[in-house]
């Protein structure tokens, strides 16, 4: 009930916010960036702070003078994790205040329905680290673009890691690996990377789909106390987590096993569990809880001195907080560079954007500017390449906070690359669709 009433009153704040905000803004030229949250519903605790993250870092851009000079709006809408109500919130947002910049879903059901939509609407889908992990291919996927990161990135690193720990790939033939996984297209989109690997280097997999929402869990558990696996990797999302976290401590599998992938391991999901937890591992598509980063210090002080935050100031710098910063400035920046081809200081709209989320070149000494120095590497994007960087580390529950336990770690492109045409090439092939000619970049 608290979590609960803590997302609705955020939920209002929020509303009263963006009420404040478009209409200040209603007479001028603004950039439009539409919100599909998902402040109810089982994701809640979860994606709260992403979007708070994100209206924050869209005020902090207002603060520093716009995107030169043009002024981004920001206005929500609740989708509750559910795929019909996410293209409701499209149609109902993608023509208004000039027209939507680029649609973050947070969502991989939502994604999947949207990308049947947007090529006809000229309207950019930003899936940082989720949705269709074969839309980094931009030479049949127009007009989606998986920034710094996808499923099949994160499924790959995580096993680098887990075979380093084992003293290489060749260890891990004959281990068994359990996978608890979201039984969604969210969930099931880890599978080809997971069975790629299983492939090369010989190791069992043992599946283990969870029906949404995901709190019914002990014959999963059940299951895992019987066969313990060597290593359980979790695909989950919202109460999803801490449920199976929690059903692991009550059977006693060992915390230092388990790891979750880009969206299972941030602090609601732990904080619950406590010290119970510790050595719970996740990967993260660079960027981890970053509370003394130069680009939140800059939000304390500009957003949230003016009391102008959007959610509880202590959130700030999370892990999911973070996301929605990183997602807000992928945003941003893919407009600005749009700005550069067609027209400094103005609005650009929603296809202008396209080129510049294709053309981004956000250099080491560009993200430090930003304020992201020691939370984002270089991203870098193309006509061919829509993810522009592959880098990921691991984190660890220490029984309070997440700290990082992993180098660098980089997907393997020959690996990846054929996975992501091969999928890509069966899309266009199912939906007729042509590849990009040259002449088309």
């Amino acid at each position: 009930m608290k979590l609960k009433s803590i997302a609705c009153a955020a939920a209002l704040a929020a509303a009263g916010l963006s009420a404040l905000s478009t209409g200040a803004l209603a007479q001028e030229r603004v950039q439009f960036f539409p919100s599909l949250t998902g402040r109810t519903g089982p994701v809640a605790p979860n994606a709260t702070p992403f979007a708070n993250g994100y209206a924050d870092y869209l005020k902090l851009v207002n603060v520093r003078g716009g995107i030169n000079g043009v002024k981004t709006l920001v206005e929500e809408c609740e989708t509750a994790y559910a795929t019909d109500r996410g293209v409701e919130c499209y149609e109902r947002l993608k023509g208004k205040h000039g027209g939507a910049t680029v649609f973050q879903p947070l969502s991989t059901g939502i994604t999947f329905a949207l990308t049947e939509k947007v090529p006809a609407d000229k309207i950019p889908l930003i899936t940082s680290g989720y949705g269709r992990s074969d839309s980094a291919d931009g030479g049949v996927f127009k007009w989606n673009f998986p920034l710094i990161g996808t499923y099949w990135v994160a499924g790959d690193t995580l096993l680098q890691h887990i075979a380093k720990k084992e003293g290489g790939f060749d260890k891990l033939k004959g281990k068994k690996i359990a996978v608890v996984y979201h039984d969604s297209p969210f969930g099931k989109e880890l599978l080809p990377i997971i069975e790629e690997r299983r492939k090369m280097h010989g190791f069992e997999v043992q599946l283990l789909p969870v029906p949404a929402p995901g709190v019914e869990q002990k014959a999963i558990w059940l299951q895992v106390r019987q066969q313990r696996p060597d290593y359980v990797i979790m695909q989950t999302w919202g109460i999803m987590t801490p449920t199976a976290i929690k059903e692991a401590v009550a059977t006693g599998y060992p915390r230092e096993k388990m790891y979750g992938t880009w969206w299972s391991g941030a602090e609601p999901d732990l904080k619950d569990v406590g010290a119970a937890a510790k050595g719970y591992n996740a990967v993260m598509m660079q960027h981890g809880a970053e509370p003394q980063s130069p680009v939140v210090q800059e939000i304390v002080q500009k957003v949230y001195g003016p009391g102008q935050g959007t959610g509880p100031k202590e959130e700030v710098g999370t892990v999911l907080y973070m996301r929605g910063v990183v997602g807000a400035m992928l945003a941003v920046e893919g407009a600005r560079a749009a700005q550069e081809r067609f027209g400094k200081g103005k609005p650009v709209t929603g296809e202008q954007a396209r080129w510049g989320y294709e053309n981004l070149n956000l250099t080491q000494a560009k993200l430090d500017a930003l304020g992201f120095k020691g939370v984002l590497r270089p991203v870098s994007t193309s006509c061919a390449d829509h993810m522009g960087s592959a880098w990921t580390r691991i984190h660890t529950w220490d029984g309070s906070k997440f700290a990082w336990s992993s180098d660098w770690l980089q997907a393997d492109e020959q690996i990846i690359k054929p996975m992501v045409k091969a999928s890509a090439d069966k899309y266009a092939a199912e939906k007729k669709i042509e590849r990009r000619p040259a002449s088309d970049c």
